[in-house]
């Protein structure tokens, strides 16, 4: 399977779980997946594979320098663990998200739009989580 096509299926199996989380997040199968992680332990462990590729392939990664990771963006299969990694990261923190509101009881249309700033835009995020919680910052 070539790192294109991984590309697609990973996509195909996360963008599903998002419209889950935003339009479904009480319906039990939505709970179940939330419960048990199942997207994103499915996502790790094809990032596990591809990070072991990319070890493989080239050796250890380098992270000490902005010139050596802007080369391991050079990397196909490097890079495609990356976006399995922000894949997987993101989901996770999208079902804290929607766990956290079990409690809190904000309305679904608040928390739909924090998961879509979780989704599209990472800073957008903070302060849908820290305003939802009257951290102060």
């Amino acid at each position: 399977m070539t790192p294109s096509e991984v590309f697609k299926i990973v996509g195909m199996l996360a963008m599903p779980m998002w419209v889950l989380l935003i339009f479904l997040p009480k319906w039990k199968v939505t709970r179940f997946l939330i419960d048990y992680k199942i997207i994103p332990i499915i996502l790790s462990i094809i990032y596990a594979i591809y990070i072991v590729k990319s070890l493989v392939a080239g050796g250890m990664m380098d992270f000490g320098s902005l010139q050596s990771v802007m080369q391991l963006f050079t990397v196909e299969n490097a890079v495609l663990a990356g976006w399995i990694h922000y894949l997987a990261f993101d989901l996770l923190v999208g079902m804290w998200i929607v766990n956290q509101n079990k409690t809190l009881k904000i309305h679904p249309i608040i928390i739909a739009t924090c998961l879509l700033g979780n989704l599209y835009v990472w800073s957008s995020r903070i302060p849908c989580i820290y305003d939802s919680q009257n951290i102060q910052t």
